[in-house]
């Protein structure tokens, strides 16, 4: 059941991170080829940066190109819909920053729970530490390139509690599955956690503190 699981967060992961991605390059004015390339480096990017942290070499975007793939044709298909529809409507407007907040919060949670999973599987079951530390980095890493690549401040330093939720709900992942023995309880749970910070955070302007000048 985990497994399964963890096939289905792993695919709404990508989608969800191939479209943020998708979005921010054609806010950015990308070509269709530098939209592609921040699509699937915003989708796998987060993948990426944990392999090189538990020294799984090569990546295994590089060994199984399967999301990959499936983060490219996602960009694909957001380029031409905006591209025949010559961009958005002025009454959609606001989709942008909407369906960006979405597709995140989608990958942010999906991802997490993603990179906690795939540390456990590798042995590394009883290092708690390490575990939400996996699926911290797997949770925001796409989204700190993209934002890199975007020649923008990355999200995870500035905007509504961004990375703060991932973390959460990587600690409650963990703690419930070692009081609980189960992961399935503990994906579930800790997703839906993840998504509920970032809706509360969006609706009543949560944000860390920070020194105005």
């Amino acid at each position: 059941m985990s497994l399964s699981l963890l096939v289905i967060f792993d695919f709404i992961g990508t989608v969800a991170f191939a479209i943020s991605g998708a979005i921010t390059g054609i806010h950015k004015k990308m070509d269709i080829f530098g939209v592609n390339i921040l699509a699937i480096m915003t989708a796998c990017g987060g993948g990426l940066t944990r392999d090189i942290v538990m020294g799984n070499f090569p990546p295994q975007m590089f060994i199984n190109p399967f999301y990959v793939i499936v983060a490219a044709i996602v960009a694909n298909i957001v380029f031409y819909i905006m591209y025949y529809r010559k961009g958005m409507p002025a009454k959609f407007s606001g989709i942008y920053d909407k369906g960006l907040f979405i597709s995140d919060t989608l990958g942010l949670a999906a991802f997490m729970v993603d990179g906690i999973m795939i540390g456990a599987n590798f042995g590394y079951e009883d290092d708690l530490f390490l575990l939400v530390f996996l699926g911290f980095i797997t949770g925001v890493g796409g989204g700190v390139l993209r934002d890199v690549l975007s020649n923008q401040m990355p999200a995870i330093f500035v905007k509504h509690v961004y990375a703060l939720p991932v973390i959460i709900g990587g600690i409650t992942m963990v703690i419930m599955h070692e009081f609980m023995h189960t992961w399935t309880i503990a994906m579930v749970s800790s997703f839906a956690l993840v998504i509920l910070l970032r809706v509360m955070a969006r609706h009543f302007l949560w944000n860390l503190p920070k020194v105005e000048l």
